[in-house]
């Protein structure tokens, strides 16, 4: 009764917060699907689908550096409110017309508007936990958040792809999405103050980390840019692309933790080449067996096997930084880790969208692939520069959203930036 007391305490005070959470990302993971989608239908090729998907990561990079300076200007809830409606028009427009350069505009934009909105929902998270709930808030934040992109997937089998239905009802969930939030009176946080850790000064502390973080947002990104397109080229119909991307995802949340509490027992780096040895062992099975040969339901099952543990790389790329950082700089190295990962999760689907032009379909996997076995080879050569870590002084793996600076506010690793917390 105490764990289920507490959880209902927390969803009291934050109810509205993750409320407007899951259903942002429902209409932004329906709208991620459908994208794709679209374009294979009319003919794009897949190395313009990969310019426009990277386009999104590109305005969320440019919107963790600037976005918080709009909010500190005009207000948490305005530009909730501005952010979001811009957001809602914009899915709108993607309905409206289909051109890769113009929707390319409309996904950076997206990008830059997303990274605000996910911003202030998890500045006012932080600022409504406190160090003994923040980990459960985190927990029930990222277990909403999976949910909804999985289910923002499978949604896109109610309407027809190539029809405005799709478009309007995910513009209508973002437009929902605001109504929680705004009709709640919330204390603005103070975002002063936080920025993140120079490139330079990461990488000094712990090179693992950064280039890891770079190679996850390369993995990651290629999967959410291209996955569904790939599920298109190699046939599979509407029904099939969304049960492989939400296989994906559903890896993602069964597997990140148990990963994660692995790393906390066993040196760190070891663990890590192993989950990009099975990376890549699940990418060569994949390319090389095909759709024909493993079936849909073998394919969903490396997808879910893919999706574990290639997410698994930025939480423990984080924590092999936390190892080498004192505690007061976890905050700031987090921001400079997100931008690392969005720095890769906008060269990944360029990359791969040029290389599966060039090669096929099942490039997509070769891709991915390679970009683990780089990595792999990277952490090889790092164990050998430099002593590990005793496990007791290990720091602990904690999965954490990766969508803006401010995420890190709720890691309960870091120190909280004020014991008295405003109430509703």
């Amino acid at each position: 009764m105490g764990l289920v007391a507490s959880v209902l305490r927390i969803l009291s005070s934050v109810g509205s917060l993750l409320t407007s959470i899951g259903i942002m990302t429902l209409g932004g993971s329906l709208l991620g699907i459908l994208l794709p989608l679209n374009m294979h239908a009319a003919g794009l090729s897949t190395e313009t689908a990969g310019l426009v998907m990277a386009a999104y990561f590109g305005g969320m990079l440019a919107g963790s550096v600037y976005g918080r300076r709009i909010i500190g200007r005009v207000g948490h809830i305005r530009a909730y409110a501005g952010f979001g409606a811009i957001v809602a028009a914009l899915i709108l427009g993607h309905g409206l017309w289909l051109n890769g350069a113009a929707w390319a505009a409309l996904r950076f934009v997206h990008g830059f508007c997303g990274a605000g909105l996910s911003a202030t929902l998890e500045s006012w998270l932080h600022e409504r936990s406190d160090n003994r709930s923040r980990g459960r808030v985190l927990g029930i934040y990222l277990i909403i958040a999976y949910a909804a992109v999985i289910g923002g997937q499978l949604s896109v089998n109610l309407w027809h792809i190539e029809s405005l239905q799709g478009y309007a009802v995910a513009a209508l969930l973002t437009c929902l999405a605001l109504v929680p939030v705004l009709l709640t009176r919330i204390a603005a946080p103070d975002l002063s103050g936080i920025e993140p850790l120079g490139f330079y000064a990461l990488y000094k502390a712990s090179p693992l980390a950064v280039v890891g973080c770079v190679a996850s947002g390369m993995m990651m990104g290629t999967y959410f840019g291209l996955g569904a397109l790939f599920a298109s080229d190699i046939g599979l119909n509407v029904l099939g692309v969304s049960l492989f991307t939400g296989s994906v995802m559903f890896g993602a949340l069964a597997l990140q933790w148990p990963i994660g509490r692995l790393s906390d027992r066993v040196e760190r780096r070891r663990v890590l080449l192993g989950v990009l040895a099975t990376v890549v062992a699940v990418c060569a099975v994949a390319a090389l067996a095909g759709h024909e040969g493993l079936g849909i339901l073998g394919l969903m099952a490396l997808g879910a096997l893919l999706g574990g543990t290639a997410s698994s790389v930025y939480p423990l790329a984080t924590a092999q930084a936390f190892d080498h950082l004192p505690r007061a700089r976890y905050v700031a190295a987090s921001g400079g880790l997100l931008l690392a990962y969005a720095i890769g999760a906008a060269i990944g689907p360029a990359s791969c969208g040029r290389v599966m032009a060039m090669f096929g379909p099942y490039a997509f996997f070769g891709f991915i692939g390679s970009v683990a076995a780089a990595l792999a080879l990277f952490v090889a050569y790092r164990m050998t520069r430099r002593a590990a870590v005793p496990v007791a002084a290990q720091e602990a793996v904690v999965v954490v959203p990766r969508n803006s600076p401010l995420a890190a506010e709720l890691d309960p690793r870091t120190p909280a930036a004020s014991e008295s917390h405003r109430t509703q």
